[in-house]
């Protein structure tokens, strides 16, 4: 199976990196997504990030069973790029690699946790350390995929069903990356289209 170039990976993480930066200024900005696509070759690399009120309506760790149920649905949505990120069927597109998954804005801070901190939080009852996971709990919806397409100067637009399937979602901040250069759009659930045109 070919695996995306190095180059490419490299082009996608620096990408990344400015959109990281671009999220942590709009930090917790419920409706508004961002999404990476980079073009290279005959191969797409996409990257989505989404509050999780987008996706699933909440933002906090899902802990009844409908809670885990809509976590678990939408997780299912989000692996099938195809599906949310429509291509011109002339490009004949198809997924090579998907993943997506929920993740927790302190899960960085907890990987990171030393034995001072877990002293620190045997001090605290469970009413204060429950005060702090609602303060703090924001969670987000991470996806990545990598396409390869037959005929890649044929995905001249993207259509955005992703509007569709998610409600809540209002608005993506999307960067494309390709041998043209680095373009930033956004787009936005009443026009849910992304010209590609002039990308290649």
């Amino acid at each position: 199976m070919k695996t995306l170039p190095l180059a490419a990976v490299v082009v996608v993480t620096a990408t990344s990196a400015f959109a990281e930066e671009a999220r942590q200024v709009d930090a917790h900005e419920h409706g508004v997504g961002q999404l990476d696509i980079a073009f290279d070759g005959n191969q797409i690399a996409i990257e989505l990030h989404a509050p999780g009120s987008d996706i699933v309506g909440f933002e906090y760790a899902a802990e009844s069973s409908d809670d885990r149920a809509a976590v678990d649905a939408a997780v299912a949505k989000l692996a099938v790029p195809l599906d949310l990120f429509v291509l011109p069927a002339a490009a004949a597109c198809s997924v090579v690699q998907a993943s997506a998954e929920l993740e927790s804005e302190d899960a960085h801070e907890e990987e990171h946790a030393n034995d001072d901190h877990a002293e620190h939080d045997e001090e605290h009852n469970e009413a204060d350390h429950a005060k702090h996971e609602e303060e703090s709990g924001h969670t987000e919806f991470h996806a990545e995929y990598l396409l390869t397409c037959a005929q890649p100067d044929a995905a001249s637009e993207i259509t955005f069903t992703y509007f569709e399937t998610f409600p809540n979602a209002l608005e993506l901040e999307v960067q494309v990356v390709s041998d043209a250069g680095a373009n930033a759009f956004e787009v936005e659930r009443d026009n849910p289209k992304l010209d590609l045109r002039g990308m290649f």
